[in-house]
């Protein structure tokens, strides 16, 4: 099976801002994130302009009727008085910002909605947190795959069969099918981890006596790497996770590959 890796499935050097996403999940995130963000930059600009007109622009006298005017001998500066009320504005400031949160929560709701949506898989994976690596079971087969899979130590990185990642290489990975639904259902043996990959949009956590489950639908080839999300005792650093997604016939190798030696 050839060793597929298109696209950073993990951090870069000097990396601002997200990974490359590979499911629509992901995208998803991003996007919002992208979206808030610039409500923020507006919001910020706005009133930072206003802070500065009352900061900068005016200057004020206390009159008996309470009423505030601007100074008059700077040309530069602007006549302002302050009405006892102001219908219009007071209208506008409540709701300018219930629309803003409408358009935020929409969006916000679908993709929540979308995350939580588990489609009928193809492929269902257990997934089992260890102190400290992860054990993994496909079922689906007339037997039983399952394996453990552990961090590769720096000193043993085989540089030759492409592993160059330090502290984030196993010695067996998760191989999945690309554009197929893939239900992942974790636990844990011990204490609570968390199983997140970055590039994938998932970060679920492992609880000892519960199921829980999440889907994913890669888009694309690739090994994207992750790693327990939920400080677990030392070696909480050292139980990385790596997801192998392969065009289907190389996965149908795999699989029988793996069921011969089962």
């Amino acid at each position: 099976m050839t060793n597929l890796s298109y696209g950073p499935g993990y951090a870069v050097k000097w990396q601002l801002g997200f990974q490359d996403p590979a499911t629509p999940i992901m995208e998803g995130i991003i996007n919002m994130h992208n979206d808030l963000l610039a409500y923020m930059v507006a919001i910020t600009l706005f009133v930072t302009w206003l802070l500065y007109r009352v900061v900068v622009k005016y200057e004020y006298n206390r009159r008996k009727n309470s009423t505030y005017v601007a100074q008059r001998p700077k040309p530069w500066k602007t006549v302002w008085t302050m009405p006892e009320s102001a219908t219009t504005i007071e209208v506008l400031w409540t709701i300018a910002p219930s629309f803003i949160l409408l358009s935020i929560a929409v969006p916000a709701f679908a993709l929540l909605y979308a995350m939580d949506e588990v489609i009928d898989p193809a492929i269902t994976v257990k997934v089992v947190g260890h102190q400290w690596y992860w054990s993994y079971e496909y079922s689906d087969y007339e037997k039983t795959i399952n394996f453990d899979s552990y961090m590769v130590n720096t000193d043993d990185l085989n540089l030759a069969d492409g592993q160059t990642m330090r502290l984030l290489e196993v010695d067996r990975q998760v191989v999945v099918p690309v554009n197929t639904h893939v239900r992942f259902v974790i636990t844990s043996a011990d204490v609570i981890h968390s199983w997140a990959i970055p590039s994938l949009g998932v970060k679920l956590d492992s609880c000892p006596g519960r199921l829980n489950q999440t889907s994913l639908f890669i888009t694309r080839p690739g090994i994207y790497y992750g790693q327990c999300s939920e400080i677990c005792g030392v070696n909480h650093a050292f139980m990385p996770i790596a997801i192998k997604a392969v065009d289907l016939p190389s996965y149908v190798a795999w699989v029988q590959t793996e069921l011969a030696n089962a």
